[in-house]
């Protein structure tokens, strides 16, 4: 009987100083000087040529209101607007807070549960009785490795969908302002075509009333300027809208939302880029990719420690002290864990199971669509550099002949001036539509790039989450 003792005495102590030792090491998880951001940096400047910051502090604010004011100072560029994007963007920083929840999570996971410390105090006449006790978690402290190897898994993930979010901005920054420049253009384009179409509208009537012109004509030039006022507003418009979408995107306001653009789209390059295999280049380099295989990994791990605790997941040791007048004080420890009686875990783990299948199917759906999307993104890139590559070459110059031809017609009194006058109308559908086409190219230029990368799935500014996974406890964890 007294050997049992002894080591029932023996074993608490050894168990106690196990979880004091572990407390000192679960007190060490500390929170990283970067916050899982540099990585996000890399990335841009690996695939962008670019810097990113995340605004933390005042300090930080003034230093982007500096570099956006300086960049706003010019005419704006496809890559200054990138760069303002990834500086600006309010959604983007948004975003960025999620770096610094999921190293939360993760620092949280690493750390030992509080003790918990109970005290009864009974009485009876002169009787006194004291009970105190201080427990600890110890299935808790013996899982918190996995926890941690989890939580450490869904930190990179994390990254990664961050990374990819940042590269989206980027790419609807760089589509928006093509977007707004050629809107612009267009607007510039349409007012000189208003005018010729003012001018032809008003020679009509003096030479109707001149007698040198019917109704008939009159009516006609007229008809047009009418059309063209109307495109006019609508293009004008279109221009707002495309110009408000980049403000928007480069997140500006008050002042800064007038910045200057350029009159004209950049010229067409010469040559498109030749992208064999895309879409193993795509499955290889996508983060969208990368960040599911971990979240399907992570659930995997999940999983685990789901089983590991169906039985018992609450088991708890500590020293015990009893205090009973007039009896000597005495002194223990307490053990105490949960019986599965009713609850046998059974629902933890086949949610676990399901998450877990539901990520594997929606990881191969990802592949799939992956590589759809590229295939797809890099076909309409090479049709667009095709087509304007077609209106700059061919409809554009021999536009521009048959009007030069005309022209000396009209000198050679050979035509009238409501000849020369309907070819000029019929150069404004060219000219629009090979504006459209140059800008059609850039902005399936801005997708495909991003389709080798991120995807083009996920919404701008969207919150990133990750299914909740059963854990110690029957509770939940967050993501």
């Amino acid at each position: 009987m007294n050997e049992s003792r002894y080591a029932a005495r023996t074993g608490g102590k050894t168990v106690y100083v196990a979880v004091l030792s572990a407390l000192a090491l679960g007190g060490c998880a500390t929170f990283s000087a970067d916050g899982g951001f540099d990585s996000v940096k890399e990335v841009a400047r690996a695939r962008l040529g670019k810097e990113t910051v995340w605004q933390r502090s005042e300090q930080d604010g003034a230093t982007v209101h500096t570099e956006v004011e300086k960049l706003l100072s010019q005419p704006l560029s496809p890559d200054d607007a990138v760069r303002i994007a990834l500086l600006n963007n309010r959604g983007l920083q948004a975003t960025y807070a999620e770096l610094g929840i999921a190293e939360a999570d993760l620092v949280q996971a690493g750390r030992f549960p509080n003790p918990r410390f109970g005290y009864q105090r009974t009485a009876h006449g002169d009787e006194r009785k004291i009970e105190s006790s201080l427990t600890f978690n110890l299935f808790s402290l013996l899982t918190v490795p996995l926890a941690t190897e989890i939580e450490a898994r869904r930190f990179e993930q994390t990254k990664l969908d961050v990374a990819a979010q940042m590269l989206r901005v980027a790419g609807e920054a760089r589509k928006a302002y093509f977007e707004a420049v050629a809107a612009q253009q267009s607007v510039k384009y349409m007012e000189d075509v208003k005018l010729a179409a003012e001018a032809a509208a008003e020679l009509a009537a003096r030479m109707n009333r001149a007698g040198n012109a019917g109704r008939l004509r009159q009516a006609r030039e007229h008809l047009f300027y009418a059309e063209t006022t109307a495109q006019l507003a609508r293009v004008r418009l279109a221009a707002v809208s495309a110009r408000e979408q980049l403000l928007r995107v480069l997140g500006l306001w008050g002042k800064q939302a007038e910045l200057k653009l350029p009159d004209q789209l950049p010229t067409l390059p010469k040559q498109p880029d030749d992208l064999p295999g895309v879409e193993a280049q795509a499955l290889r380099e996508r983060l969208d990719l990368k960040a599911v295989r971990l979240r399907t990994e992570g659930l995997a791990r999940s999983l685990g420690l789901t089983k590991a605790t169906r039985f018992i997941n609450v088991l708890e040791f500590g020293p015990a002290r009893t205090t009973e007048t007039p009896e000597p004080r005495k002194k223990g420890y307490e053990l105490s864990f949960e019986i599965p009686l009713f609850d046998w875990g059974g629902a933890r783990v086949a949610k676990a199971e399901a998450l877990y299948m539901q990520a594997v199917h929606e990881a191969a759906e990802a592949a799939i669509n992956a590589r759809s999307e590229v295939r797809e993104s890099y076909q309409a890139y090479r049709t667009a550099y095709d087509l304007a590559k077609h209106y700059a070459d061919e409809i554009v110059p021999l536009r521009k002949r048959i009007s030069e031809e005309n022209l000396l017609r009209y000198n050679g009194m050979l035509i009238g001036v409501f000849e020369l006058i309907a070819d000029a109308r019929e150069q404004v559908a060219s000219v629009n539509a090979s504006i459209d086409a140059l800008r059609d190219y850039w902005v399936a230029d801005a997708d495909q790039r991003l389709a080798m990368t991120a995807g083009l799935g996920r919404p701008l500014g969207a919150r990133l989450k990750t299914p909740a996974m059963p854990v110690i406890g029957g509770g939940e964890a967050r993501h």
